[in-house]
């Protein structure tokens, strides 16, 4: 009713000034009188149009107001539901179930009480707005109404869905992504398609290359990134990850649980020494340090050197892991330059200490320098990028995840209970006696 009658007072004026609907209901918020009042005293509303209905007695306070001139502005009013009398019993109205419950309450009664009150009635529904329309032009003829310019109507905006379908606007994204893409028909990994990752037998290096630079390396870089994989992957229980992982499991927590507990031990004191010693050893190459210049510099700042020295393995005792991964390197890389520098500070080193050795977290540190810097797949912006952020740590943390959940699989295996560590492996240091 609302939409109808807004519709037919814009056909036969200059537009409604406010319209207000009030529903059915036993305790109204308002009534017709507050809101007619309102507009009564507005000096921009001119004429007051009301549509009531069958039931109840709020039309009859504006008849009282009309009679007692508190109303003095045209009103043109019509109460609907006229057709009721038409039934031989009580006929309810409308979602809300109006009906009228006594003569008073017919619409009927409504109207000829309106209209000996000085409302303009029609004489039925289908001739309200030409009543509208005729005291508008008394009104515009007697001057109290003075047409405004029209304004146009606000333009409705295109749909968005619609208009982002054209390709007018986007969405601002919540974030971005450039590493792999699930809405076509099948998911992208640096934009080639996982079928083709599985045909083409990239296997973990040529996943890792894709996810991680955004661009196929070639097989001997993949190969060497799977290398530094499976010798990062354990290096035993009694290292902090790794016993985190196994006190975590046998304290009975889940896989993510356990392996998140050893992978926070991960920094500068365990794991760390990969992107420390890329760092460092790169950081004395581009200065131009000689070797010796290097590794004095280095003691006088009480600093040791990342990726140098072992507990166990020297120069009589060498790492094999560190042969292989050197040899592969000096034989499949296009050039070795920091490697080669770090070669000859180890030559230092260990000359005052035979078990300063080049170790793995150095030779794979300063390889993937190398590898970064003199592949041809990387821009040295690009290369300093990736060494910058992380990405060399994150070899260690993606490899020694495998042998931390080998870790947590094996003491579930076992079935180990809860670890205590024993008490006589505790050097308790109390005072010796309480001062209160």
């Amino acid at each position: 009713m609302s939409n109808e009658l807004n519709n037919l007072i814009s056909h036969n004026t200059d537009g409604v000034y406010e319209g207000v609907a009030i529903g059915g209901d036993r305790y109204p918020g308002t009534t017709f009188m507050d809101h007619l009042l309102r507009y009564h005293d507005n000096p921009e509303v001119k004429m007051l149009v009301l549509l009531g209905e069958v039931g109840g007695v709020e039309e009859y306070e504006v008849v009282e107001a009309l009679k007692t001139k508190r109303i003095v502005k045209p009103i043109v009013a019509w109460c609907i539901g006229t057709c009721a009398g038409m039934f031989s019993s009580e006929v309810q109205f409308g979602h809300a179930g109006a009906c009228a419950n006594a003569e008073r309450e017919t619409a009927v009664s409504k109207n000829k009480a309106l209209s000996q009150a000085g409302a303009h009635v029609p004489s039925s529904f289908d001739e309200l707005g030409e009543e509208v329309k005729k005291v508008y032009q008394k009104l515009l003829q007697e001057g109290v109404i003075v047409p405004k310019e029209e304004v146009p109507p606000p333009t409705v905006p295109m749909d968005f869905s619609w208009a982002r379908e054209l390709g007018l606007i986007r969405k601002p994204a919540s974030f971005m992504t450039s590493i792999s893409d699930e809405r076509g028909q099948e998911l992208l990994y640096a934009g080639m398609p996982i079928s083709a990752v599985l045909e083409q037998g990239l296997g973990i290096g040529g996943t890792l290359s894709l996810l991680w630079f955004q661009r196929r390396l070639p097989p001997y870089a993949t190969t060497f990134l799977e290398m530094c994989l499976m010798v990062t992957a354990d290096h035993g229980p009694a290292v902090s990850g790794a016993h985190n992982t196994i006190v975590c499991t046998r304290a009975g927590k889940d896989l993510v649980s356990s392996l998140v507990s050893g992978l926070l031990t991960i920094g500068d004191r365990f794991g760390g020494a990969l992107d420390g010693a890329a760092r460092q050893f790169s950081e004395a190459f581009d200065k131009g340090l000689l070797p010796m210049e290097f590794v004095n510099d280095m003691r006088k700042k009480g600093q040791l050197i990342m990726g140098i020295g072992h507990r166990v393995k020297s120069l009589n005792n060498p790492d094999k892991r560190v042969e292989i991964i050197k040899n592969f390197v000096k034989k499949d890389f296009p050039t070795t330059p920091l490697l080669d520098y770090a070669l000859e500070v180890e030559k230092i080193t260990t000359s005052k200490k035979p078990n300063l050795i080049l170790n793995v977290d150095g030779v794979i540190g300063v390889a993937f320098v190398d590898l970064l810097r003199n592949s041809g797949s990387f821009t040295r912006e690009e290369a300093e990028e990736y060494i910058n952020i992380g990405t060399i740590n994150g070899l260690f943390v993606l490899g020694r995840s495998m042998g931390f959940i080998g870790h947590y699989l094996d003491q579930k295996r076992l079935k180990q209970g809860l670890y205590r560590h024993p008490w006589d492996d505790i050097s308790y240091v109390m005072p010796e006696h309480y001062s209160s």
